[in-house]
């Protein structure tokens, strides 16, 4: 297989993957159209409120797991093409897999922020980056109780510890640090309606109706 045609297919496998609407898809087998309810979000987060834990939970690890595949099936693919690089591969699957988690083609393009399925990418990209960057969302939550906030400056650090870990080759592949740039810019601008209202004060903390 020619590597432009390994990078095409890997793209498209991992937008496919990636538009898989699963916390629509949740709530759908509850009875429950999710876009209806809540902020209209169908992340884990608004299936958790809308939902209860169980299925908010569900939702968020089955889009860290689509991430996670989408990356894995990249390197994959790279085999097969040995003119491919497998590290570019992965790449283009886990961005192109965020993308389509966030424009999914079934749902007229409207769909989660792509905070879970990012954390799924980065888990088969870089393991370290997830710790360091739940570590920050998890003490920011804490302090705010406000998962947008805590998801925006999270994402937000990420490029800086690319940086980090680039410098003492904790991870390999320059490319991660513009990937790293695309991932926090796509999530960062999917909470624009979320910073708004951080910024007017009416944005709803978690275990509140938002």
């Amino acid at each position: 297989m020619e590597s432009t045609y390994c990078y095409a297919i890997t793209a498209v496998q991992g937008y496919l993957l990636g538009s898989c609407p699963t916390g629509y898809l949740v709530a759908k087998a509850c009875g429950v159209d999710i876009r209806k309810c809540g902020s209209g979000n169908i992340g884990a987060t608004n299936v958790l409120r809308v939902l209860g834990k169980k299925k908010g939970y569900l939702v968020f690890l089955l889009d860290v797991l689509k991430g996670f595949v989408a990356v894995r099936l990249g390197f994959e693919l790279a085999v097969i093409a040995p003119r491919a690089q497998p590290d570019l591969t992965s790449i283009i699957a886990g961005l192109a897999c965020i993308l389509g988690h966030t424009f999914p083609i079934w749902l007229h393009f409207r769909g989660g922020k792509g905070v879970a399925t990012s954390a799924g990418v980065l888990l088969g990209l870089m393991p370290v980056a997830v710790l360091s960057v739940f570590t920050i969302w998890l003490a920011l939550f804490k302090m705010t109780r406000y998962v947008s906030l805590a998801s925006i400056i999270a994402a937000a650090t990420l490029p800086i510890f690319v940086v980090v870990y680039l410098h003492f080759d904790l991870v390999a592949g320059r490319a991660l640090l513009p990937f790293s740039v695309l991932i926090a810019g796509v999530v960062i601008w999917r909470h624009r309606s979320n910073m708004r209202r951080l910024l007017q004060g009416t944005e709803g903390r978690f275990g509140k109706t938002p």
